[in-house]
C-alpha cells in the first residue's frame, strides 16, 4: 500500500465534516506541502476525532505553536 493510499485511509473519520476537510488536504495540497507541514498532518491523524474536531473548529489549541500553525492553515 503507498503511503497517499494509506493516508486516505487514515482520512475516513466517523465524523463526515473530518472526512471532507482531510481528505481535500491530502488531495489537493499535501504532496506540495513542506516535510513539516507533511509531518504534522500525519500526526494529527494519530489524534481522536473528538479532540482533532476541536482543535480544528478553534475550540483547543494544539500543545505546540508549529501544530497550531498548521491547524489555522487547514481551517482555511
Amino acid at each position: 500500500m503507498s503511503e497517499l493510499s494509506r493516508l486516505r485511509w487514515l482520512c475516513r473519520r466517523g465524523m463526515k465534516e473530518l472526512d471532507v476537510l482531510l481528505t481535500t488536504y491530502l488531495e489537493q495540497r499535501y504532496q506540495a506541502a513542506t516535510s513539516e507541514d507533511q509531518h504534522h498532518f500525519k500526526s494529527l491523524l494519530e489524534w481522536s476525532d473528538p479532540d482533532l474536531y476541536a482543535l480544528l473548529l478553534g475550540r483547543e489549541q494544539a500543545p505546540d505553536l508549529a501544530l497550531e500553525t498548521f491547524a489555522q492553515q487547514l481551517r482555511e
